[in-house]
């Protein structure tokens, strides 16, 4: 997979979110949460950020649950500049990459901490903490 997030500390287990049967999921790909507790593959930077999928989900293959990491620190890809300490969020368009969150952007959106300074295109490390704008504090 282009662009995968591959986890190197694991700070939580995964949590089991509910998925469609018929949708294929790779592992280390970013996700959307949705209603009821479901999740399918993020497309942009305004999406409630749900986490990274701990597993790949073949599509039409029965199952309707999935892992996913909320928490944990990972290297993945920087859709743009980025600097050790900013709050990340998921690039637009479903690339599985990160940009520096916008001011505005509210805790859904932040997923995490830059641990390095990354150009686009680059790998580095980050912390993912889910669903409190990408704090450090849990």
């Amino acid at each position: 997979m282009a662009n995968e997030n591959i986890i190197l500390t694991e700070l939580e287990p995964a949590v089991g979110f509910t998925c469609a049967d018929n949708t294929g999921i790779e592992k280390g790909t970013h996700l959307k949460l949705t209603d009821p507790m479901t999740v399918i593959i993020t497309s942009g930077a305004a999406n409630m950020f749900a986490g990274i999928a701990a597993e790949e989900k073949v599509a039409n293959d029965g199952k309707t649950k999935i892992g996913v990491y909320m928490r944990g620190i990972f290297r993945g890809t920087a859709g743009g500049s980025i600097t050790a300490g900013d709050i990340i969020q998921s690039e637009t368009g479903g690339t599985n990459e990160f940009l520096t969150a916008a001011a505005s952007t509210d805790n859904a959106g932040g997923c995490g901490i830059a641990l390095e300074d990354a150009t686009d295109g680059q790998t580095f490390k980050y912390l993912l903490n889910v669903g409190i704008g990408g704090s450090i504090e849990t």
